[in-house]
């Protein structure tokens, strides 16, 4: 009927033949939007990965195309009817006389996104509840899980579907799982949180990368006031730090690895860093969190411990501050031997007694520690009691017995 083919497909005879490299580019961009759920992730992987707009010369021998995709090209590839091996003439559609590229499942669910985005688009509904986590997870079988949603009674459900789900693409041996996002955005988001309030182990990712001590000491205060101020930060800057930060991130039945690249946190902070000799920028580190997925009809909930993650209690941002605190006291001290404690206070700009009195509450035993990062200390433990303790003793079931843990 004329015109000019599209990606996937070329003029010969006045048929459209199918061009078997374009076309891989074409089942990979829609399945790739059938896993993301979102044109402006899938435009941002097709830039990374330097795939481009079909490039073809003119009648005069000009170049044209060959440029990154726009996102309006975008949506008008996966609603172009031509890849079902159907024609649109005067708004209806009818068989062609060319071969599909993509089979009816996948466009049924490409088509189904497309309708599903463009109704929360109108009813503000994406801004409102955004898919913290899209693009990350993966299933036990390496499906990417899809960000999904269902309806019932007038509430809305968000859900992260395996890609073997939504395709139908299922082998005897692969199991799909379809998990609530509220409890796997609230179990990875705060596994990370953890993470940045925690000096040791940022030191322990990123020392080596380091060139000089302030750099690192710089990099820890960034990653603390940033972790300290997590429950507030936007949903969108959120994103953008967990989207810097992890590589891919694991669902099994019992635990969800967090695969991170330590490496960018100081291009997030914009410090600058250098790989070690022998490494580079794709070391990973793995931050795990043990789960059990326990089933209730067809939906699947997320256990900790025994415990619904919703029900545990909330980090106190001043208990927190305290122990950053501590620590940064003693770092102090074990850089400055025979330096007075005196000294040290007026350079801190605090009195002597509570720089003595921060200095012992490093010596918390870690699980102590690692239950006020994650909010699980005793409902009356605040800031002021826990400085009331700092003559604490130096044996950790002791500490358990004074600060309520036992």
């Amino acid at each position: 009927m004329g015109g000019v083919p599209p990606l996937g497909y070329q003029a010969q005879d006045r048929k459209l033949i199918i061009v078997d490299s374009e076309a891989e580019i074409v089942r990979f961009i829609f399945r790739r939007y059938a896993e993301l759920g979102s044109v402006r992730l899938l435009k941002d992987e097709l830039e990374s990965r330097s795939i481009r707009s079909k490039l073809r010369t003119s009648a005069s021998g000009r170049l044209r195309g060959g440029k990154p995709f726009a996102r309006g090209a975008l949506y008008l590839m996966l609603q172009n009817r031509i890849y079902r091996g159907e024609i649109v003439h005067k708004e209806q559609s009818h068989p062609g006389g060319h071969p599909p590229i993509i089979d009816q499942p996948l466009w049924d669910a490409v088509q189904a996104q497309l309708a599903s985005n463009a109704a929360e688009r109108n009813s503000g509904a994406l801004s409102r509840q955004p898919s913290l986590l899209a693009g990350m997870l993966f299933d036990r079988d390496g499906n990417r899980m899809t960000p999904s949603h269902a309806v019932k009674k007038g509430t809305r459900y968000r859900y992260y579907v395996s890609g073997s789900l939504i395709t139908k693409d299922r082998t005897e041996d692969s199991a799909g799982l379809r998990i609530p996002a509220a409890e796997i955005e609230h179990l990875v988001s705060s596994r990370v949180h953890r993470w940045l309030l925690d000096p040791g182990s940022i030191y322990k990712s990123t020392s080596a990368r380091l060139p000089d001590g302030s750099m690192q000491q710089r990099l820890i205060a960034r990653a603390a006031d940033i972790g300290t101020r997590w429950p507030e930060v936007p949903v969108a800057r959120k994103r953008a730090v967990l989207t810097a930060l992890i590589e891919r991130i694991k669902v099994s039945v019992d635990q969800i690895d967090i695969r991170l690249r330590p490496s960018r946190l100081a291009t997030l902070f914009d410090v600058a860093a250098t790989p070690p000799q022998g490494e580079t920028d794709d070391e990973t580190e793995i931050l795990s969190v043990p789960v059990r997925l326990r089933r209730a009809g067809r939906e699947i909930r997320m256990v900790i411990d025994g415990t619904d993650p919703f029900d545990a209690a909330k980090p106190d941002a001043r208990l927190i501050k305290l122990l950053l605190k501590a620590r940064r006291f003693n770092a102090t001290l074990a850089r400055s031997e025979g330096v007075p404690f005196a000294a040290l206070a007026q350079r801190e700009g605090v009195g002597r007694s509570y720089f003595t009195r921060l200095v012992r509450l490093s010596y918390l035993a870690p699980d102590i520690t690692q239950a006020i990062l994650d909010g699980r200390q005793p409902r009356d433990l605040t800031a002021e009691k826990l400085l009331e303790h700092s003559r604490l003793p130096l044996a950790w079931h002791d500490q358990r017995t004074v600060l309520g843990f036992a």
